[in-house]
């Protein structure tokens, strides 16, 4: 059955101009058009706009998108591993935004546990410890969120034990999407020794990840969906 695109937009509850961009990034099959230039969807597009709807919110679009070029290229255990690091990499952010969220409850930050305890660190022992891309760590140098001292022979930058648990802090307010001026300002309570808005906001990270799960097994959902329609279509063509 075709369908128009204003049909599938009112369905899905977006512009016509969405499902052209989806087009023009390459991530549903290719689109017929009809004489009058007009493009015609099929059941199997409404499917992959319903997968790509779907999965956006908990996965975000880096990622949907290349689940669903997999998907057209037929690498259908590469998508589904592509999803498998994306939740593994939102369960790595969950567990240290529960071990923030027990610290500020119980203790502060001087005694968020590291490991190994040691007196000076690298960017990469620091990115490896964390978790947290160096990249990143380097940006939050740049916007002041830390301030770290560099070695006078090589010019390295060297970390201490309290920038490194201020960097698992940062990391598990960026995970929930927190703008950088918002998370300076729960450092810079933390370094008074004020953790009470710190915890809130850690709490409040820690929701919004569960959330996200929530909306990646939507997403995985939909995604299923995508794969038992293409199996039952394959098998179709087959008994053909």
């Amino acid at each position: 059955m075709p369908f128009k695109p204003s049909e599938i937009a009112n369905r899905l509850g977006i512009s016509t101009n969405a499902l052209r961009h989806y087009e023009e990034w390459g991530i549903i099959p290719p689109v017929e058009r009809a004489s009058n230039g007009y493009r015609i969807y099929t059941e199997e597009h409404v499917v992959y706009f319903e997968c790509i709807r779907a999965m956006r919110i908990g996965f975000g679009m880096e990622t949907t998108v290349k689940v669903t070029k997999l998907l057209l290229e037929r690498e259908w255990d590469k998508a589904m591993w592509t999803v498998n690091e994306s939740q593994a990499e939102l369960n790595q952010k969950k567990k240290m935004a529960e071990q923030t969220v027990q610290v500020l409850e119980t203790a502060g930050l001087n005694n968020l546990e590291i490991r190994p305890s040691k007196k000076n660190w690298t960017i990469g022992e620091v990115s490896s410890e964390t978790s947290i891309p160096a990249s990143a760590i380097r940006h939050w140098e740049k916007a002041g969120l830390i301030q770290l001292t560099r070695d006078e022979g090589s010019g390295y930058r060297i970390f201490h034990s309290a920038e490194v648990r201020k960097i698992r802090i940062i990391g598990t307010l960026r995970a929930a999407n927190l703008p950088l001026e918002v998370i300076r300002q729960v450092i810079q309570e933390l370094d008074h020794d004020h953790t009470e808005h710190a915890l809130r906001i850690a709490r409040e990270s820690l929701e919004y990840l569960n959330t996200t799960i929530r909306e990646q097994l939507r997403g995985i959902y939909y995604l299923y969906r995508l794969l038992d329609d293409k199996a039952r279509n394959e098998r179709g063509v087959r008994e053909k």
